[in-house]
């Protein structure tokens, strides 16, 4: 396939940085492209796709979270119907498609576990790379990476990398094969950057330096101040409106604020007899999606009435999606949302805001890392839409120095870095293949090349004690694993606490609904200050032996000056599980929690992926048909990821056929 054969879909030319990916990706080399949100990196990985299945080849296509890896499955089963499936962890359609999108987790596991058939796939496809700097989850990133089947090639996609050839040529070294370096600077929609301080806005930065030099370390304790009256959000709201520069994406850094912000912009927008068409299309969207009787959807409706709405974890899955097609057809103007829309989910607009310039990371709060400044902001400006964009930052001058304008605004990303922290899972699996000698293949980490030059003792101590304390409990003996051993290597990110929990006899004595209550309090984590919930009388007991047998596996971690040490068991969400179990009524159950609805199917979900794994070890059949009955009656309704997918297509598909299509939509808000 020619590249103009497939272009003749676009009404554009390809840029020059498309140009040079494609030919190299037609001579067979991988290729890591670095481009500006909304440069236009998409089509390439549509290219490689289009061009693998038109010769009977398969790939494979990686994204960082689920939300995103739902989004592209419907966008390319509108593209290639029937060629299609997904495989995460809570969903699983048409699994043998010849392009298939995974998880990176789901990815990497497949591969160390040799489980993955991946002989077919000449191609694997990573969107978002730079998720190889993520604190938590970047170690996924570079297992996967370091054992990438030798005859695969790779497009990997991001937003500016500093350090992309570095990157590039330690995979060349573990390829054994090229990697073509494409780099774009230039976004195709210019950005204008402006500041809102002490309620003035301007795009001076002079201006603003000496705002900020007048101001700082009066308040600088790491904690966030808010801007109050001086600085309120309503008059730069007023102002977006009566320039046109709509529609928003509002960024904000805490659930209650986006959803506090989209309450006043509800006040600053008439409500006119234009909306029915949109109102009428939420109305539909929500009655297909069975959510029109939850107290959230009626509460979002009084908002999408005025052309508002905000956009957070914690919401009902489906009315996020919801959210979002309205948001796509510009049928929303104002959309007060976190930050992890930024993340890959392709919902561009022609002004970004950002709320503040400094928010929590960990326990501290900071001025924003420029990687996450740029995605945020690389949201405005709409590709064959707009002929510019613009990004607001509200600013305190009482939070900030000199020195973090520099580094937020002039310095440019940070370079990517490794964060590899090889799990209990990953040695268990390295260790079947390679035995003691399964260190060495740490030499071929982004980690081990970057530091040749600094010590990398540390890492290699914490290997080399995870691998001992695997032995110490006995997942390793005479140089093979054991059945514990084999257990646990499919329990990635529980492996100790289940495997533990397994080895004493207790997991295999509990009853269906015990079984479910232990996988959630494995997966829970509590929100910052967020209240604790009773726990049922009855399980006080099974909860202190549990807790018994962490402690104990903690003692050791310590003694060998492990960091990180094995998930604790949080049962904050058993009385909300044992109702969901019990009783049919979701919207009964969230009323009778204080618990965000999306935050409750999440963790729903995660307890059936954790259901399904400790399936895959097969334990004996009584004891199974247990983990069968607690997933049956924990997946179901909202919970049933797939079925959630499976609605979003019919979806698609009406809209396809205009079935859902607001006529007025468009015309409303013109571009």
């Amino acid at each position: 396939m020619k590249p103009e054969d497939f272009l003749q879909r676009y009404n554009f030319k390809l840029d020059e940085f498309q140009r040079v990916a494609l030919n190299a990706v037609d001579q067979g080399q991988s290729v890591l492209v670095s481009a500006p949100t909304g440069a236009g990196k998409t089509l390439i990985a549509e290219y490689v796709m289009a061009r693998c299945l038109s010769r009977g080849q398969s790939v494979v296509y990686t994204a960082p979270i689920k939300a995103l890896s739902n989004q592209k499955f419907r966008e390319f089963q509108l593209q290639f119907p029937d060629e299609v499936g997904i495989v995460t962890g809570d969903v699983s359609i048409n699994p043998d498609a010849r392009l298939i999108i995974m998880t990176t987790e789901i990815y990497r596991n497949r591969i160390l576990e040799k489980r993955g058939g991946f002989d077919r796939y000449s191609w694997i496809i990573y969107d978002e790379i730079h998720y190889l700097d993520d604190p938590e989850r970047g170690t996924v990133w570079e297992e996967s990476l370091i054992f990438k089947p030798p005859h695969m090639r790779l497009l990997g996609l991001s937003a500016t990398i500093p350090n992309i050839r570095e990157m590039a040529a330690w995979m060349e070294e573990i390829f054994g094969q090229p990697v073509k370096v494409v780099c774009e600077d230039q976004r195709p929609v210019p950005l204008h950057l402006y500041f809102q301080v002490r309620g003035e806005i301007s795009d001076s930065m002079g201006r603003l330096r000496r705002q900020v030099r007048g101001g700082s370390g009066k308040s600088r304790r790491g904690y966030p101040v808010r801007h109050g009256g001086e600085n309120r959000p309503e008059s730069l709201l007023v102002h977006l409106q009566e320039t046109n520069r709509v529609p928003v994406i509002y960024f904000a850094f805490s659930r209650k604020r986006c959803e506090f912000l989209a309450d006043m912009a509800r006040g600053l927008v008439k409500k006119s007899p234009d909306f029915k068409p949109v109102v009428d299309r939420f109305d539909r969207l929500c009655d297909g999606f069975g959510i029109e009787d939850t107290q959230r959807a009626a509460d979002m409706r009084f908002l999408v009435q005025r052309g508002v709405a905000y956009h957070h974890a914690g919401l009902h899955p489906m009315l996020k999606e919801v959210v979002e097609r309205l948001f796509s057809d510009r049928s929303i103007r104002l959309i007060f949302t976190t930050e992890t829309f930024a993340l890959g989910i392709n919902m561009p607009a022609r002004t970004v805001v950002i709320d503040d310039v400094r928010k929590r990371y960990g326990r501290f709060f900071r001025t924003l890392k420029n990687r996450d400044f740029s995605q945020m902001a690389g949201r405005s400006g709409r590709r064959g839409i707009d002929t510019e964009g613009f990004v607001y930052c509200r600013v305190n001058p009482h939070e900030l120095l000199p020195n973090d304008l520099d580094s937020l605004f002039h310095r440019g990303p940070e370079p990517v870095r490794s964060r590899l922290n090889t799990s209990y899972a990953t040695i268990l699996n390295l260790y079947e293949i390679y035995g003691d000698g399964f260190l060495e293949i740490y030499q071929r980490s982004f980690h081990f090349y970057s530091q040749r030059r600094k010590s990398s003792r540390r890492l290699v101590h914490v290997m080399n004690a995870r691998l001992a304390l695997l032995k110490e409990l006995g997942y390793i003996e005479d140089q093979r694993l054991t059945q514990r051993g084999h257990f646990a290597r499919r329990m990635y990110g529980y492996e100790i606490s289940l495997t533990e929990l397994y080895a004493s006899g207790l997991l295999e004595k509990l009853t269906v609904e015990q079984i479910a209550v232990v996988c959630l309090a494995v997966v829970f984590e509590p929100r910052p200050r967020s209240r604790r919930l009773p726990l049922p009388r009855e399980y006080h007991r099974l909860r202190g032996e549990i807790q018994t047998l962490v402690d104990r596996v903690h003692g050791l971690e310590r003694k060998m000056d492990i960091p990180d040490m094995s998930k604790r068991f949080n049962f904050d969400l058993t009385g909300p599980l044992l109702r969901w179990m019990r009783e049919p009524s979701f919207n009964r159950l969230v009323s009778q929690s204080d618990r965000d609805e999306g935050e409750i199917i999440r963790y729903f979900r995660m307890t059936v992926q954790v259901l399904r794994e400790i399936r895959d070890a097969r334990l004996p059949g009584a004891f199974n048909q247990r983990l069968r009955e607690a997933t049956r009656r924990v997946n179901r309704g909202f919970v049933n990821a797939e079925e959630q997918l499976r609605l979003g297509l019919e979806a698609d598909m009406a809209e396809r056929d205009g079935d859902l299509n607001s006529k007025g939509a468009k015309a409303l808000f013109p571009s």
